[in-house]
C-alpha cells in the first residue's frame, strides 16, 4: 500500500524520477541526493511503511539480503574500504522521512565523515537491569 503523500513512496514506485541503482517487485534503490559519501544510496520499500516497527519480517529479511548484494557492489565498482549501513526509526533518531528506508554509505580512507557515538559507561548493575528489561 502507497501513502498518496509520501515523498519516498512516489520515487519508489517510479512516480517522481531518480537516479536508479536496482529496482526488483518489492525495492527500489537509488542514489541519495544529498550524499555523505560518493555513492551513498538509499534501500526503498515500494510499500508504506513508517518505520522498522511497521516492517514486515520478511520484507525486512529481503531488505538486508538487498543491502548485502548493493553493498558488495559498491566495494567492487566504487573501489570503497568499508560501507556502512544505517537505518533510524522516530525523530530523535535522526529519522526525516517517514518511511522505511536504509542508507547505504560507502567510506573511503580520509573521507572527513563522522559517524558514531561516544561509548558510555555503565555500571554492571544497569547493564543487569536493562538486560532483564529486554530479555526474550
Amino acid at each position: 500500500m502507497k501513502n498518496e503523500n509520501c515523498i519516498f513512496c512516489k520515487i519508489a514506485n517510479g512516480e517522481i524520477p531518480s537516479k536508479t541503482l536496482y529496482e526488483d517487485d518489492l525495492f527500489r534503490v537509488i542514489l541519495d541526493l544529498g550524499p555523505a559519501t560518493k555513492g551513498h544510496a538509499l534501500i526503498l520499500p515500494k510499500e508504506h511503511f513508517a518505520n522498522l516497527y511497521e516492517l514486515p519480517d520478511d520484507t525486512a529479511a529481503r531488505a538486508m539480503i538487498l543491502a548485502k548484494k548493493m553493498a558488495a557492489l559498491m566495494k567492487d565498482r566504487l573501489g570503497c574500504d568499508g560501507l556502512n549501513v544505517i537505518q533510524n526509526n522516530g525523530e530523535t533518531a535522526g529519522q526525516t522521512v517517514f518511511h522505511f528506508h536504509m542508507h547505504l554509505i560507502p567510506r573511503y580512507e580520509d573521507d572527513g565523515q563522522k559517524i558514531g557515538w561516544e561509548p558510555g559507561k555503565p555500571k554492571e548493575e544497569e547493564l543487569e537491569e536493562i538486560r532483564k528489561r529486554i530479555v526474550c
